[in-house]
């Protein structure tokens, strides 16, 4: 018996001896990792890579980020950002950015031609959407300045569609210019349903500004409103915004004629186009300038009033005038 009890204390001391080494061991390594732990550097994810998206003056821009600050040097850029929900995002505009009213709130930054480039640094904007009449002077001067800058050039509906998805993706709000570009896409639909195999077109002249006398030809986006509309532009032979002679006018004989509302009066006074087709029957018209010569979200009511003008038989007022 004693020799069985010896031979239980041996064991049981050996037992004992592994289970403390063993949990001395544990020990050792449950702190070593929380030292180790506890010491090493947490490493928060680094910023994304920037994304790369030529603009419409061919340049490769990089956007660094979400664009949180955001000047326009356009007012189409401007109803643009607005109508994507992106206005508490603009802190600067333009002094012709007047649409939404609450473009008039934000901070103004001069002429797009001759913006004031200390007030555009001092607002430390991460984008600024510049349009047709930014020289590459200042587009270049801007950028040397380590400022992002992206260039919006719009010559047709489909373009300013385009234009419309393209600063959504570059301001992370693509579903919002998805669903406004979608929209607008039905709203386009809904005039060309029922002109595209319209058999009278009649002969239509719209008048940027009458002194000189300053049309639309083809390239441009009120030619494609007036085609739309069902419609043809008399001067679809020549392209850009040209200066015309009243000759050419007169031999052209437009029966609807569209003005800008700086020219409107002239046009219907003017005893130089007495004898065209649009005098006579009283086809001159004029609708806000800004509906038709912007390329913003409200160039479809534009396409809307030129069908009103050109095709009243089909085509009543847009709502909401």
């Amino acid at each position: 018996m004693s020799r069985t009890k010896t031979f239980l204390k041996q064991i049981f001391a050996r037992d004992t001896n592994r289970f403390f080494i063993v949990l001395t061991v544990a020990l050792v390594i449950a702190l070593v990792l929380t030292i180790y732990i506890s010491a090493k550097p947490t490493y928060e994810a680094g910023p994304a890579s920037p994304l790369y998206v030529f603009d419409d003056l061919g340049r490769l821009v990089a956007i660094n980020g979400t664009p949180q600050r955001i000047i326009s040097l356009a007012p189409s850029n401007t109803e643009i950002l607005f109508a994507l929900g992106l206005g508490d995002k603009v802190v600067g505009v333009t002094d012709y950015c007047d649409y939404p009213p609450e473009a008039l709130e934000k901070e103004k930054v001069g002429a797009y031609d001759i913006p004031d480039i200390e007030k555009i640094v001092a607002l430390d904007p991460d984008l600024i959407l510049v349009a047709h009449g930014t020289t590459m002077d200042v587009i270049d001067n801007l950028v040397g300045l380590g400022l992002t800058v992206f260039g919006i050039k719009t010559t047709d509906l489909g373009d300013l569609l385009n234009d419309i998805r393209r600063i959504g993706e570059i301001t992370d709000d693509e579903l919002e210019a998805q669903a406004l570009t979608s929209a607008m896409e039905s709203r386009i639909q809904a005039v060309t349903n029922q002109t595209e195999e319209l058999e009278q077109t009649p002969r239509v002249f719209y008048i940027v500004w009458h002194d000189p006398l300053w049309t639309a030809g083809s390239g441009t986006f009120i030619h494609e409103l007036i085609e739309k509309a069902g419609g043809v532009n008399i001067f679809q032979n020549i392209t850009g915004y040209p200066t015309i002679s009243i000759e050419e006018v007169i031999a052209r004989d437009p029966e609807i004629i569209i003005t800008s509302e700086w020219s409107y009066d002239w046009a219907l006074n003017a005893t130089e186009l007495a004898s065209t087709n649009a005098s006579q029957t009283g086809g001159v018209y004029t609708c806000d300038d800004d509906l038709v010569q912007r390329p913003g979200p409200r160039l479809v009511e534009g396409l809307e009033w030129f069908a009103h003008f050109i095709h009243p038989e089909i085509f009543g007022e847009p709502e909401g005038s």
